[in-house]
């Protein structure tokens, strides 16, 4: 039995493996915040009296269903990898999204991890084509250097960050898997989705006017829905919201 020309079996094994890996990003959220190392002698331990995060493990594991379905399986390793990258950074933004919002950090460890495996990708698609390459390095420039820019000029006009250095150096890091394009369109639904979601905070008091909002989850979320949603969507929607519906 095939689902969109995959094999069923495979959707099997990338569900079992999502929970794996779900149980992986707990294990990374307890040892990221305390800049210990992830892979010790100490995770087998972890995983004989683990304690299942059943939330954390099925959204990773509807996750990679939902990545094998859209991309599927190709015959070459350069084909496969959009599958390959997205199954890889799929945990660390995940664990990002749980450490910023319990803890108001993304950890440099983290960011460094993603920023690594980006450039090694890169490389890769360079290898069949430089200019997607080149695409992916303007793409970690205007990832950082808008960040950046807020953040310093929201130092100046405030006197205080206006976003933490840790979103700056996560967007750098994904400009790397997104290219120049996607990484406009992450900044925009990041901030779109900032501004919705905080408003509902407020309004139901989860949070107060003077209370920290930490900006990584909503990054991330806008990243899986730059993953999922086709691009024209994407950009007709936002341009649509963001010229109050003048745009034709």
């Amino acid at each position: 039995m095939y689902i969109n020309e995959t094999h069923i079996a495979y959707y099997a094994i990338v569900a079992i493996l999502g929970l794996f890996v779900g149980m992986f990003i707990d294990w990374m959220n307890t040892r990221l915040p305390e800049y210990k190392k992830v892979f010790t002698k100490e995770i087998k331990e972890y995983f004989i009296k683990f304690k299942p995060k059943y939330i954390l493990m099925l959204v990773t594991s509807v996750i990679y269903i939902g990545l094998l379905y859209k991309y599927g399986i190709k015959e070459t390793i350069i084909a496969n990898l959009d599958l390959i990258k997205f199954i890889i950074i799929t945990p660390m933004l995940l664990s990002a999204f749980v450490i910023d919002y319990k803890m108001q950090i993304i950890p440099n460890r983290l960011n460094l991890a993603i920023f690594e495996i980006g450039l090694i990708i890169a490389f890769i698609y360079g290898l069949s084509d430089v200019a997607i390459t080149i695409n992916m390095v303007l793409g970690m420039f205007v990832g950082a250097g808008i960040f950046l820019a807020i953040t310093l000029i929201g130092g100046v006009i405030y006197g205080k960050e206006a976003m933490g250095f840790g979103d700056v150096k996560l967007m750098g890091a994904l400009g790397l898997y997104f290219g120049f394009s996607n990484m406009i369109m992450i900044t925009l639904m990041s901030f779109l989705i900032g501004a919705i979601l905080s408003i509902i905070l407020l309004l139901i008091k989860v949070k107060k006017m003077d209370e920290y909002i930490p900006f990584g989850p909503f990054i991330v979320l806008a990243t899986f829905i730059n993953i999922f949603v086709p691009f024209e969507l994407i950009k007709n929607l936002l341009l649509q919201i963001f010229t109050l519906g003048l745009y034709k």
